[in-house]
């Protein structure tokens, strides 16, 4: 197995990596073209992807792909696997897993080191800090879905969908084609500190995908949780309060509303826009974790 290991940022670079280790120094939010050498990676191990492509899953009459996550079926294929270690934020492997997403190379097997506590080493149950080494270069991989934006942008840990002024939201967010998670008209108005200020969406570890709950505060610091149901809250509210009763599930989640601000893995974007969707990719993260 060939293992790359990418330290993206100072906090990651002053983690020292095991011993021999091929390792890559990155920003602490790769760009595209840092990430070349993923590209190069992916050819050298499967130069011919010969399995089904997008296109040709799409097509397809049933949705299994759409259902457990399981293992990439490109791994028989190669004879030498190869393993990317991501060390940093979130945002970071946010950045990696979009370019592979993007390059279609998502039978890559990938580890994580978390810098700090972050929704996705909650989410995923993972060590922080020197500690995650062991469990990111020697661990099991165990597929999990992948969330993507319409925009083209992976999810790793969270994404937040509010108000681009921060006040309350309006509009609303619908969890696949019928459960509305909320609406709030224009002019609509609610308590001081507990309100609809949007939403806050995570992956899930098993079928159908991504969770999401309403944002009952505006954006502020909060605890996570333990254990697995605690987890999967912990990694909706590690900023602002949701609504726990208000937890839904499913494939995707949509929005459609006035001056919508989407964060993705805590990268917000520049400008609003009146609708988002984020949903499950058709092919699944081989991701390592407990």
């Amino acid at each position: 197995m060939r293992v790359l290991i990418l330290r993206c940022g100072p906090a990651a670079r002053a983690l020292q990596a095991p011993a021999g280790a091929e390792v890559l120094d990155l920003p602490q939010v790769p760009a595209r073209g840092d990430l070349r050498v993923l590209d190069d990676a992916a050819r050298a191990a499967l130069p011919e992807d010969p399995t089904p492509s997008l296109d040709e899953i799409a097509a397809r009459p049933d949705v299994r792909h759409l259902g457990a996550p399981g293992p990439a079926p490109q791994a028989r294929f190669i004879d030498d696997a190869l393993r990317v270690v991501v060390v940093g934020s979130d945002a970071a492997l946010s950045a990696v897993l979009t370019r592979a997403m993007r390059a279609d190379f998502l039978w890559v097997e990938f580890g994580y080191v978390p810098v700090d506590p972050s929704p996705a080493a909650t989410n995923w149950a993972l060590p922080v800090g020197a500690g995650a080494f062991p469990l990111a270069l020697h661990g099991a991989v165990n597929p999990a879905p992948l969330i993507r934006s319409d925009r083209g942008l992976a999810v790793a840990g969270s994404a937040l969908l509010e108000d681009f002024s921060h006040g309350e939201y309006t509009g609303e967010i619908i969890v696949d084609d019928a459960t509305i998670l909320f609406r709030r008209d224009e002019g609509a108005s609610h308590p001081p500190r507990r309100g609809l200020f949007g939403a806050r969406l995570v992956p899930m570890t098993d079928a159908p995908g991504v969770a999401a709950a309403v944002l009952t505060t505006p954006y502020s610091p909060a605890e996570t949780g333990r254990g697995p149901l605690a987890r999967l809250r912990g990694a909706l509210r590690p900023h602002g309060e949701v609504d726990e009763a208000s937890l839904r599930t499913g494939r995707a989640v949509q929005s459609g509303g006035r001056d919508i601000l989407v964060t993705v893995d805590g990268v917000p974007a520049k400008r609003p826009v009146k609708r988002a969707t984020f949903y499950r990719h058709m092919r699944d993260l081989q991701i390592v974790r407990p």
